[in-house]
């Protein structure tokens, strides 16, 4: 139920929230960005159907929920699936020969699943083991794999080729997705969406102009951001 875009793993929500709370303060009210689009008449359709749904049942249920939940639980709820990613992260350091922070997020992972009682309390943070964000689309596109067409997934919202197939393989690293229990397996699933979502409330506010540009150059802009590590391009030169 990714309204904005795949954040499966969503999440290190404090660098996400800067990141793209930063990008969307940059954004035109109408972009006329130069963006690979050749699918748009499709993809305006799924993304109105996504604003839809979003609007009549995902937003109610993540503003319920951050009004009845109190906010230390909320935030143990977000450490808890933080700390799942955790693996699909480390994963994906390796593959980009990122050993140093291997190091750091398997570390965290140790840290938080034991002495942060399941991953619920951020240990790792407070001695200084940082959380990184990472997920096999970026590591596509370390390895020069180009982004493809901009495509609107179902549900799952903005994305492209190269991240829609990443997608797929962060989702097989999620263990959620094993768990025996499917009492306990959706439940989890649903949580994680809603608390993802809640996340993303007060950037609700920042959506000017057209809705389906907007997004899609916001989307476009993090994801460069991310692949390059935040070495961003001055388009400027040496002005």
């Amino acid at each position: 139920m990714k309204h904005y875009c795949q954040i499966m793993a969503t999440q290190g929500k404090r660098v996400f929230l800067l990141t793209l709370s930063c990008l969307l303060l940059m954004l035109p009210a109408i972009s006329h960005a130069q963006t690979a689009d050749p699918w748009r008449r499709g993809n305006q359709r799924v993304f109105a159907f996504n604003d839809f749904f979003d609007r009549i049942l995902v937003r109610p249920i993540a503003t319920t929920y951050t009004t009845f939940v109190p906010r230390f639980a909320r935030q143990g709820i977000g450490n808890f699936f933080s700390n799942i990613n955790d693996i699909n992260v480390f994963v994906n350091d390796l593959l980009q020969l990122k050993i140093d922070d291997a190091v750091t997020d398997s570390g965290r992972f140790l840290i938080n699943s034991t002495i942060g009682i399941g991953g619920f309390l951020d240990v790792a943070s407070d001695m200084g083991l940082h959380k990184n964000e990472e997920d096999f689309g970026q590591t596509l596109g370390y390895w020069g794999v180009g982004t493809g067409p901009y495509v609107v997934l179902p549900v799952f919202g903005s994305s492209n080729v190269r991240d829609a197939f990443g997608l797929t393989l962060d989702t097989l690293f999620n263990p959620i997705q094993y768990h025996d229990e499917t009492a306990v397996r959706l439940p989890l699933i649903l949580l994680q969406e809603i608390d993802t979502r809640a996340s993303l409330l007060a950037l609700d506010q920042l959506v000017t102009g057209d809705r389906y540009l907007f997004f899609r150059e916001a989307y476009i802009q993090r994801r460069e951001y991310l692949v390059n590590d935040g070495e961003v391009e001055d388009e400027f030169g040496a002005f």
